[in-house]
């Protein structure tokens, strides 16, 4: 998948965050104590989603999920460690564990019960791409007695689907790819993901179509593992500062990001 590329230069990156260093909120000891107990910011980044976080040529990491990881660990004046995975499931499995201080994964009530999230940053619409010749057209036709739609286990729409499809089979598998991969192997009716992933799908499979609307939004976020409630309020109050002031935006235009929406300021 190649949805876009980081073309970025480290001169370029650090020019764009400290165009927001002026409002930087600087993080109190308490809240360094609890989002980099061991001194060092631990961010769990999901190299599963394309539109966030990817790894280039020479292993090199890029994304806005990794850049305002960056722009959080300068905050706190701590160095920065990227926790790696490859799905938001298992990512968001890492907070009991204790895996990682802070992690870049879309909000979802399945979640909020380890998880401490800020208000999203970013919006991206969940929709369904079928096959070609399908006879599925809308969204409510998908949600019907012998569909199997291939999905990404434990992601953000996984768990949106398991609360709201009535008559639908979800078909699992771990990760992005894999359930992209299963779908048109297995020849199944639906396949649930990020519209932007989707699109971009469409575009490598001719015929298939990406259905109208969406089902859902996933509210891109970040968190960190319950009972921090200083650092959560600090998380909050970065994630604000950087939508307001232009970070977010510069970032989603560096990184070449399609598809996606500023999340509005939280109330």
């Amino acid at each position: 998948m190649n949805l876009r590329t980081y073309p970025l230069t480290t001169c370029a990156l650090l020019v764009v965050l400290l165009a927001s260093a002026a409002r930087a909120q600087q993080a109190s000891p308490a809240v360094r104590a609890e989002l980099a107990p061991s001194g060092t910011l631990r961010v769990g980044i999901n190299f599963g989603n394309a539109l966030l976080a990817a790894r280039g040529a020479n292993g090199a990491e890029g994304g806005i999920a990794v850049d305002l990881g960056r722009e959080l660990a300068r905050r706190l004046n701590v160095p920065m460690v990227i926790v790696p995975y490859n799905s938001a499931g298992a990512m968001a499995d890492g907070a009991k564990a204790g895996a990682w201080d802070v992690a870049f994964l879309a909000a979802d009530p399945g979640r909020a019960g380890e998880i401490a999230f800020a208000p999203a940053y970013l919006e991206i619409e969940s929709t369904y791409l079928v096959p070609a010749g399908s006879p599925l057209k809308t969204l409510s036709d998908v949600d019907r007695p012998g569909i199997r739609i291939a999905v990404s286990e434990k992601s953000a729409y996984d768990l949106f689907l398991s609360r709201s499809l009535k008559q639908a089979t979800l078909v699992r598998t771990p990760g992005v790819d894999a359930s992209n991969a299963m779908f048109f192997r297995d020849k199944l009716d639906a396949l649930a993901g990020l519209r932007p992933v989707l699109v971009d799908l469409a575009d490598q499979h001719p015929g298939s179509r990406v259905l109208e609307g969406g089902f859902t939004s996933v509210q891109q976020a970040l968190g960190t593992p319950k009972n921090r409630a200083a650092g959560a309020q600090y998380l909050r109050s970065f994630i604000e500062d950087a939508k307001a002031s232009g970070l977010v935006a510069r970032l989603i235009q560096s990184n070449r990001i399609r598809g996606v929406t500023i999340a509005s300021a939280a109330r």
